[in-house]
């Protein structure tokens, strides 16, 4: 009977490197909850872009143009929000942002 920890390439000589793995990564969000704030305007500017188009189709152009600027600055902040925080992160484990590990 095989050990549930291996995996199939374990059977191939292939050993993963358990001994330098210091956690296993996750995921960002639940490791760290400072990415929530740019979950948050993200959603909010998808709200927004949702109530500017609403808002175009009924002829309310006033409206339609002030929704259309919080859609873009959500979307923009929350956008610039949460690739801070992935920076945040992959220096923190001592990568740079480009690097694939773990993801």
């Amino acid at each position: 009977m095989r050990d549930p920890g291996t995996s199939e390439r374990d059977n191939d000589n292939f050993a993963p490197d358990r001994s330098r793995t210091t956690r296993s990564h996750a995921g960002e969000g639940i490791q760290d909850g400072f990415n929530i704030p740019g979950i948050i305007l993200w959603a909010l500017g998808i709200v927004a872009l949702g109530g500017s188009l609403t808002a175009a189709a009924y002829g309310f152009n006033g409206w339609a143009i002030i929704a259309a600027i919080l859609c873009a600055i959500g979307i923009l902040g929350g956008s610039a929000w949460l690739l801070l925080e992935h920076r945040r992160i992959k220096a923190r484990e001592g990568l740079a942002l480009a690097d694939p590990m773990g993801h």
